[in-house]
């Protein structure tokens, strides 16, 4: 997988990733896009077939009552996967690690990610869910 970790999270996801095994992987900021907004990056994502590491779920899933009703990828037919990795509006480099480090995990037991949102969610209880539903919806 291709993963392009965006500028909101730290380029420490890209290296990680790397050392996982997704040699591709990189980040927003890497590849010169920093300051670019949300409506600016989706063609380079769409085009470069990259899965999208963000934690602005609501600005590329649209709400999480009713994914896909608005946000970037709401009238994308494919794509090759969104991981959103939510926390508090604080999230330290530590929880960005360890939820991200919780996807890749999710992903080694099944890759396929195209049309999918893969939600890494640390609560309240510092406890970690982990939701994939498919976007858009069949």
């Amino acid at each position: 997988m291709k993963f392009l970790i965006d500028e909101c999270l730290s380029p420490r996801l890209a290296t990680l990733a790397q050392a996982a095994g997704h040699g591709e992987a990189s980040h927003v900021v890497w590849l010169g896009k920093g300051g670019w907004k949300d409506w600016e990056l989706k063609p380079v994502i769409l085009e470069g077939d990259w899965t999208f590491v963000t934690k602005n779920s609501v600005d590329f899933r649209g709400p999480a009552s009713r994914p896909g009703s608005r946000g970037q990828y709401a009238d994308v037919a494919i794509h090759a996967g969104l991981i959103c990795l939510n926390g508090p509006e604080t999230m330290d480099l530590a929880m960005q690690m360890e939820l991200f480090e919780v996807a890749l995990e999710e992903l080694s037991a099944k890759e396929d990610l195209i049309n999918q949102v893969l939600e890494v969610t640390m609560t309240d209880e510092d406890e970690i869910h982990v939701l994939r539903f498919r976007l858009p919806p069949d």
